[in-house]
């Protein structure tokens, strides 16, 4: 019986191969396991986050509980949606943010879409305009809340100063309730313009050049081709920006808390604030909860009712 071959050479340089590597750790986990070991730390942190925040809220709005108040929560049920459904308060500070979100949405798309326009058509400069119409979204909202502040200070403030140069009466801008709220959605638009902007300049110039060359050789006017052309192609992104807007106009909250406090009164106290209010002033903190569960339920159900809108404007 002959002796078995030796695996291994005389020759320094030579590798055996009959031999397998031992298999490490790369090779017992597949592609799969790889991507789980990636995507868990990111993923337990969005539920810690996230998601264990919104369901313990959605526990607390069941129950009467208060973060000052000592002892267990006892359930409720219904009862605090029952309380917020029915309040005349609720029902008040709900309108005042409809409007806000109304006045506020509709004025910036308007300058936004005819700011991106006529931007659209210049050849020189687009570039540096479009940055210096960017500068006020790239501020904070505390920033932006205490600048206007005293910009609107009825003593102190540029404003009245250049009204009172003019001969005209200063305005209390923040202290009377017809003007406050008008001056917060100024504030706000200020701000968010840019933003509606920059989306609608986008959609401009992706607006094929063809058709405005087509639309030229036929000598169809300026109107016809906004009207035909420019409008409708980029309506559909206008109104995704529309969309962002009105979700982040439905919780404000900074501005309000900077400039007005909600007041005078509860002129500008929306609904953002007013769960600020209850809770951490009043801490009630079961009720605050139910009230930020029946807002995401308000914006997820309103948001898509919007989507099937733009998918249905999509087929057509």
């Amino acid at each position: 019986m002959s002796d078995p071959v030796p695996l291994t050479t005389d020759h320094p340089g030579q590798v055996a191969s009959a031999t397998p590597p031992a298999p490490g750790w790369s090779r017992r986990l597949s592609d799969r396991g790889l991507a789980v070991a990636f995507i868990s730390p990111a993923l337990l942190l969005l539920l810690a986050m996230s998601v264990f925040p919104l369901l313990w809220a959605l526990y607390l709005s069941f129950t009467d509980y208060s973060a000052t108040r000592g002892g267990p929560a006892h359930f409720v049920w219904f009862e605090n949606y029952t309380a917020i459904l029915t309040s005349a308060q609720v029902h008040l500070r709900a309108f005042t943010t409809l409007i806000y979100v109304v006045g506020a949405v509709a004025l910036q798309t308007v300058l936004g879409f005819t700011i991106a326009y006529l931007i659209s058509r210049r050849t020189h400069g687009r570039g540096l305009l479009t940055t210096l119409f960017l500068v006020p979204m790239m501020l904070s909202q505390v920033v932006v809340g205490l600048f206007w502040k005293f910009m609107l200070d009825a003593q102190f403030g540029v404003i009245n100063s250049m009204l009172g140069s003019l001969g005209l009466g200063q305005v209390e801008w923040l202290t009377r309730q017809r003007t406050a709220l008008i001056s917060l959605i100024v504030v706000d638009t200020w701000q968010w313009t840019p933003f509606i902007m920059l989306i609608a300049l986008a959609g401009l110039t992706a607006v094929p050049k063809y058709l405005y060359e087509a639309a030229s050789i036929d000598r169809a006017s300026e109107w016809f081709r906004f009207r035909f052309i420019t409008l409708p192609l980029v309506w559909p992104l206008l109104l995704i920006a529309v969309l962002f807007r009105a979700i982040e106009a439905f919780r404000l909250f900074d501005l309000v808390y900077i400039l007005t406090s909600g007041g005078p009164g509860v002129s500008t106290e929306t609904l953002s604030f007013h769960v600020y209010k209850v809770a951490f002033l009043g801490f009630n903190t079961g009720t605050a909860s139910a009230y930020g569960i029946l807002m995401v339920v308000i914006v997820i159900v309103l948001t898509q009712l919007y989507l099937r809108y733009l998918n249905k404007l999509k087929e057509d």
